[in-house]
């Protein structure tokens, strides 16, 4: 005749201590698998960064809680290398002086440092003039320059877009024109000259109309980049000069971006 074996309760409570120890477990190991797969967005703010900078994050929406964890930071802060807690950098719009003379040069150099190093860095407008190198502040991501420096607040508006077919299917476009809103930001062009040090960039949009108030030229805006993207060392680099984010139906464009910047 087979005995059962008798279970005391002592024994039955440390089996259900060793259960709800594997659940925890679990549970912290799918947070942890959840947490990397998290694309960390770091989003200048200070001296330089305009109102935009809210809506940009805004870009992101409400339902991309899961994908992206969205924080502020401060030239302050990227001095001290808090970057390495992040994927992606974005510098928004505002003024590009202004935050690459908040950074100084050791913050520049923290900043290409973290893209060299396999971060994504996303400029839009201000953050598209940081970006070139063409200014004592510049951060020297691409190898651009300012077209037309002298008329740079040639005003805001509506301009339309004549995009690549890479950028068609970047995207998800229908088509090879689009209308966003601009401000003030820089006329990429490239350079009369090759900086060996600093990578050349792809167009994926140019201007197709332009502004012209406040004394700029006619004409000038008129086929230049509106859109570029390049690799940095083992990071990227996507820069707009308008404001996707500030474009209805265009905002989705923010997170495709950085999705393609921290794909590295």
């Amino acid at each position: 005749m087979n005995e059962h074996p008798i279970v005391t309760m002592p024994r039955l409570r440390e089996r259900f201590l060793s259960l709800a120890g594997s659940i925890v477990c679990l549970i912290l190991a799918a947070d942890s698998i959840a947490a990397e797969q998290c694309t960390r967005v770091a989003v200048y703010q200070g001296d330089g960064a305009g109102g935009s900078s809210t809506k940009l994050i805004r870009a992101f929406g409400e339902d991309s809680v899961d994908k992206f964890e969205i924080e502020r930071i401060t030239a302050d802060e990227i001095v001290v290398g808090e970057l390495a807690e992040f994927d992606v950098l974005v510098h928004p719009g505002g003024s590009g002086g202004k935050q690459g003379r908040a950074l100084g040069e050791e913050g520049r150099a923290a900043v290409r440092d973290f893209v060299q190093q396999g971060g994504g860095y996303l400029g839009v407008c201000a953050g598209a003039y940081l970006a070139t190198n063409d200014y004592s502040w510049s951060l020297n991501l691409i190898d651009a320059k300012v077209v037309d420096r002298k008329h740079w607040a040639r005003g805001n508006g509506k301009v339309e877009l004549e995009l690549s077919e890479e950028a068609v299917s970047f995207f998800g476009l229908e088509e090879a024109e689009a209308e966003i809103y601009y401000a003030q930001g820089p006329l990429l062009g490239r350079r009369e000259w090759d900086d060996p040090e600093v990578p050349d960039y792809e167009s994926l949009a140019i201007y197709s109309s332009g502004i012209a108030k406040k004394g700029a030229p006619e004409g000038v805006m008129e086929g230049t980049s509106a859109a570029v993207r390049c690799d940095y060392g083992d990071g990227r680099v996507f820069c707009f000069g308008p404001h996707p984010e500030l474009t209805d139906g265009l905002e989705h464009w923010i997170p495709t971006v950085v999705d393609w910047l921290a794909d590295k």
